[in-house]
């Protein structure tokens, strides 16, 4: 017996379902996208602040001058700065949010099946919400160190980024270089941005699934302080998040970055394939 082809319903197109602005506008207007961008908003003038109260930090290194030491001395050097104290933490937690609270929190308001339903390809619906999670990560990424480059120029002026290593970059060759520790940082994160979004399709609790990235890579930074694994620690992400720093050199070094974004990616593509792959396969009834 020859199977009778499905019939489609005029003007269904798969391609055409929950289009990414629509994702985006929904994500834009909720109130943990807004309180998010003023923490990161806030964040510069609460490190302003500090260095008025607390005075020049240069000089308390015990000989050793560290990126913090130079904090003040330039608007770039106070961006560098922002994202040195950031990028461990901070800025996982939006990463985590984004790309955690998309799919689970569909499952928890009870609205996933219906969206299924409308109907919505599964494929389709990650790969929106995976999109549009991915672009407003990149855009807490950016927001960061540029309301810092601002408030540091206003603060500090416009100048030289002076190196911890001895030497300075042009306020020129200094923007290009904030840019690739920039870039670096959003792929380093690409691992948490995964998890996250895996953990998203297998709970129906968004909580869980953006605790659980946060914690798990919380978990990797502790055990990459455990010397004793030694080079096992190389395929562990948070050995290499801070491999940036080789972009504030004299002279810029990629070995470090290409092997943190390798490991990143890698670990990114699989954990992102294992959630495509489960929730295809799911049972949705939430």
């Amino acid at each position: 017996m020859t199977a009778t082809p499905v019939a489609r319903a005029a003007g269904y197109r798969p391609r055409r379902t929950l289009p990414l602005r629509v994702e985006a506008r929904r994500q834009l207007r909720r109130r943990r996208t807004l309180v998010i961008a003023a923490i990161l908003t806030a964040l510069p003038f609460v490190l302003v602040a500090a260095f008025a109260i607390g005075g020049d930090p240069a000089g308390r290194g015990n000989g050793r001058i560290t990126l913090m030491d130079t904090a003040t001395a330039s608007g770039g050097n106070f961006a560098a700065t922002a994202l040195f104290v950031s990028a461990g933490f901070l800025l996982v937690v939006p990463v985590a949010l984004f790309c955690g609270d998309t799919v689970a929190s569909e499952a928890s308001w009870a609205s996933l099946r219906y969206l299924l339903a409308a109907p919505v390809p599964r494929a389709r619906l990650l790969l929106s919400k995976l999109t549009v999670g991915l672009v407003f990560s990149a855009a807490a990424m950016l927001l960061l160190p540029l309301v810092a480059l601002a408030v540091g120029s206003a603060a500090y002026g416009w100048g030289p980024l002076q190196l911890p290593t001895g030497g300075a970059l042009s306020a020129g060759e200094a923007v290009p270089r904030l840019a690739v520790v920039v870039g670096y940082v959003f792929v380093s994160q690409l691992v948490t941005a995964a998890l996250a979004f895996w953990l998203s399709t297998v709970t129906d609790a968004p909580l869980g699934a953006v605790g659980g990235a946060v914690g798990l890579t919380i978990v990797g930074n502790v055990l990459d302080q455990v010397t004793a694994l030694g080079t096992w620690r190389n395929v562990l992400p948070a050995h290499w998040q801070y491999s940036w720093a080789d972009a504030l050199q004299p002279r810029m070094e990629w070995s470090g970055m290409i092997q943190g974004s390798a490991v990143s990616v890698a670990y990114a593509l699989v954990l992102c394939a294992l959630a495509f792959r489960g929730f295809a396969r799911k049972d949705v009834v939430s």
